[in-house]
C-alpha cells in the first residue's frame, strides 16, 4: 500500500497543470486578476466574503480599451469557467483609457495572496451584464458613487436609497472618479428607510473618502439621526474626527482622533457594535467608546452643520450598511480602495488562441503520430520508475545514517572494560532458543532498535559467532575459528552492499535507454513525416514543421527520463559507496577488538 500511495503521488506530481479552461468562444479576450490579502497587500487575517471589490482599470495595467463593446458592455467577470460575478461599472472613459469596475467577489481569505478571477472581454454582440444592485450583499443599504450628470446622487444598490436633496456639487478629480464637494453652504439629505433601521443585535456601518479643505475644522462628515433624542454621528471637530451616539439623553463619544495630513484623501469609518463604538481612520481602530445602542430609524445628513458650521472639504464613495462590519471589512475597504497599496494586480492579457487552442505546444501535441505517443507513454513509465527509486534509496540511505549514527554513539558508549556483548542483552534468551540459522531474522523482526543500520547486523553477527565458539567459558578464539568469524562479517558486508545496490540498475537503464528510446520515436516520426510529403507531394514548410516538431517530442521525452536519473544516480553512488565503507572499516576494527577482548578473558581466568 505504502508503494501504491507513493506511485500516485508520484503521478500527481508530474502530471502538467491544467489551465482555465476558456469560458465561452464568443468572447475574445481575457485577463486574470489576483487578490492579495497578505502582509504585502490588503494584511487581512480573517475571511471576507461578499466583498465588492474596486478594479481600476487604466494605461498601466490595460491595453485594450478599444477591445471594449460600447458602454463596456461585454464586460464579464468570472471565478472559474462556469461561475460569474456579479458587477458594475461606476465609470468608463475609453478615449482616457480608465474605468472604475466594482466586482463582488463570493471569499477572500486572510493572509493569502493565491485569490484570483478572470474579466473577458471582446464581445460586440454582448448584451450588457452589469448589475450594481446585485453587487452588494443585503446589509449594504446604501452606496453613494457621485456622477457628473446627477445632481443628486443615486444609491447603486437594492435599496434605492437616493438622496432626498443635496447642496454638494460634482468634483470630477475624486479618489474614485467623481466626488462630492461641500462648500460650507449645505449637505445632502438622505430619508429615513426601512433599510436604514439600526438594529441594536446587529449594530450599524458607515464609511466613506474624506478631504478636508485648507483650514476647515468643524462640521458633519454624516448624521444619522431620530429626532433629536438619538443620532450617530461622524464630527470634525478643530480639525480632528469624533464619533458620537446619541440615545435616551446620554452621549457617548471617542476620543478626538487627529487627521494624519488634513488635506489629502483619508478613509473614514464608524463602526456602532452592540456593545461599543468604533472610529476608523485609514482601515485602522483608531478610536472606541463603549455603547449600548437602541432601534432607530434615521434620516441621514451628509456634511452638515455642526456648532461651528458646515462642511467644507470633498467625500468620496459614501457606503453604510444595517450591520457592524469587521474591522477586517473596514481595513480591506480602505486598503483595496486606495492606490498606496498592491491588493489588486493584474495578468497578462490572453487572447482566445493563447488559452489552449492554437498554442506552440499544442501545436505539437495534435501532430504527435501513434508511435510517438507509444513512445512517450515508455518513457513516462521509466521516469515514473526511476522517480520511485529515487525517493526509495534516498529514504533508505537517510534511514540507514541515521541508525548508524545512534548505534554508533551507543557503542563508543561502551567502557573498556564493558562486556562488548553487553548492547545485546534483551537477545540472550533469544540466541538460546533460536538455532543459528534463524537468529538474525528473530532479531529483526521482533526488535525495533537499529534495524536499518548495517552496522548493528555486523555488530550482532560477530558476538553470536563468538559466544557460539566461546559459550560460557573464557577459552580463546583459535587462529580457524578467528578466519571463520572474519568470513561471516565480510558476507555480511556483501549482503548489505547488495541490498544498497539493489535496483539502482533501473536508474542506469533510464540513464542509457531513455535517450535512445527517445532517438528511436523522433526518427520513426521523421520518417512519417517524409513519407506523408512524398505521398502528397506537398513540400513546404508549414506541413514538414509540425510533423519534425512533434517528431522530436520524443528524444526530449528520453532526455527529461535520462538527465534527472543521471544525476540521482551519481548522488545516490557516491552516498552508498560511503556507506559500504563504513561498513569494511567498521567490520575490521569489530573484529579485532573481538579478537582482543577474549584473548583478555582468557588471560584474566588462567591467571
Amino acid at each position: 500500500m505504502k508503494t501504491l500511495r507513493l506511485i500516485v503521488l508520484v503521478c500527481l506530481a508530474m502530471a502538467p497543470a491544467i489551465a482555465l479552461s476558456w469560458w465561452n468562444d464568443d468572447w475574445r479576450s481575457r485577463k486574470q486578476i489576483s487578490v492579495d490579502a497578505s502582509v504585502t497587500g490588503a494584511d487581512t487575517r480573517d475571511l471576507v466574503a461578499d466583498f465588492p471589490l474596486l478594479i481600476r482599470l487604466h494605461t498601466g495595467n490595460f491595453s485594450y480599451f478599444g477591445e471594449l463593446a460600447e458602454g463596456g458592455k461585454d464586460l464579464r467577470f468570472m471565478a472559474d469557467d462556469k461561475t460569474p460575478l456579479k458587477f458594475h461599472l461606476e465609470r468608463l472613459d475609453p478615449v482616457n483609457e480608465m474605468a472604475l469596475i466594482w466586482v463582488k467577489v463570493p471569499r477572500i481569505p486572510g493572509q493569502s495572496a493565491d485569490e484570483s478571477f478572470w474579466m473577458y472581454y471582446g464581445n460586440e454582440e454582448a448584451q450588457d451584464g452589469s448589475d450594481a444592485k446585485g453587487t452588494y450583499d443585503v446589509n449594504q443599504a446604501l452606496v453613494f458613487h457621485f456622477d457628473e450628470k446627477d445632481p443628486a446622487p443615486r444609491d447603486a444598490t437594492a435599496y434605492g436609497n437616493d438622496a432626498a436633496r443635496s447642496a454638494a456639487l460634482p468634483e470630477p478629480a475624486g479618489w474614485i472618479g467623481v466626488a462630492a464637494r461641500f462648500t460650507g453652504t449645505g449637505g445632502i439629505e438622505i430619508n429615513p428607510s426601512p433599510s436604514l433601521q439600526l438594529d441594536p443585535a446587529k449594530g450599524w456601518t458607515f464609511s466613506s473618502w474624506l478631504k478636508l479643505d485648507s483650514g476647515a475644522t468643524e462640521g458633519y462628515v454624516f448624521r444619522a439621526a431620530e429626532g433629536e433624542a438619538s443620532a450617530i454621528e461622524l464630527q470634525v471637530r478643530g480639525g480632528t474626527l469624533v464619533a458620537r451616539y446619541l440615545a435616551a439623553g446620554k452621549v457617548v463619544e471617542t476620543a478626538p482622533v487627529a487627521m494624519t495630513t488634513p488635506d489629502r484623501w483619508q478613509h473614514v469609518a464608524l463602526v456602532l457594535r452592540p456593545d461599543k463604538l468604533e472610529l476608523y481612520l485609514n482601515g485602522e481602530p483608531a478610536a472606541q467608546a463603549a455603547a449600548a445602542p437602541s432601534a432607530m430609524n434615521p434620516s441621514i445628513s451628509l456634511g452638515g452643520a455642526a456648532t461651528g458650521g458646515f462642511l467644507t472639504g470633498l467625500l468620496d464613495e459614501v457606503q453604510v450598511s444595517n450591520t457592524a462590519r469587521s474591522a477586517e471589512w473596514i481595513k480591506l475597504s480602505a486598503r483595496s480602495q486606495s492606490q498606496d497599496f498592491s491588493v489588486v494586480s493584474f495578468g497578462q492579457d490572453e487572447g482566445k488562441s493563447s488559452a489552449g487552442e492554437v498554442s506552440s505546444f499544442g501545436v505539437i501535441i495534435q501532430n504527435v503520430t501513434l508511435d510517438g505517443w507509444v513512445v512517450i507513454a515508455l518513457t513516462g513509465v521509466m521516469f515514473v520508475v526511476s522517480v520511485l527509486v529515487m525517493i526509495i534509496k534516498a529514504v533508505v540511505i537517510s534511514k540507514i545514517r541515521k541508525d548508524n549514527k545512534a548505534f554508533l554513539t551507543q557503542y563508543e558508549a561502551l567502557s573498556p572494560d564493558a562486556d562488548p556483548g553487553q548492547l545485546d542483552r534483551e537477545e540472550t534468551e533469544d540466541e538460546k532458543e533460536l538455532a543459528d540459522s534463524e537468529f538474525l531474522s528473530a532479531l529483526v523482526g521482533k526488535h525495533d532498535h537499529f534495524q536499518s543500520s548495517p552496522l548493528y547486523h555486523i555488530y550482532h553477527a560477530g558476538i553470536r559467532e563468538v559466544k557460539k565458539r566461546t559459550g560460557s567459558s573464557a577459552k580463546p578464539l583459535t587462529p580457524e575459528a578467528l578466519n571463520v568469524v572474519r568470513v561471516k562479517l565480510d558476507s555480511i558486508v556483501v549482503r548489505e552492499s547488495q541490498r544498497l545496490n539493489s535496483k539502482m540498475v533501473l536508474l542506469t537503464i533510464a540513464i542509457a535507454g531513455g535517450p535512445f528510446l527517445g532517438l528511436l520515436g523522433t526518427v520513426v516520426g521523421v520518417m512519417i513525416t517524409f513519407a506523408v510529403i512524398a505521398a502528397t507531394g506537398d513540400v513546404n514548410i508549414n506541413s514538414i514543421a509540425p510533423g519534425i516538431a512533434a517528431a522530436l517530442l520524443a528524444t526530449v521525452a528520453g532526455l527529461a527520463v535520462a538527465i534527472p536519473s543521471l544525476f540521482a544516480y551519481n548522488y545516490l553512488l557516491t552516498q552508498i559507496k560511503d556507506v559500504i565503507a563504513d561498513m569494511r572499516v567498521f567490520s575490521d576494527e569489530f573484529l579485532a577488538m573481538l579478537s582482543e577482548r577474549v584473548a583478555d578473558r582468557y588471560r584474566e581466568a588462567s591467571s
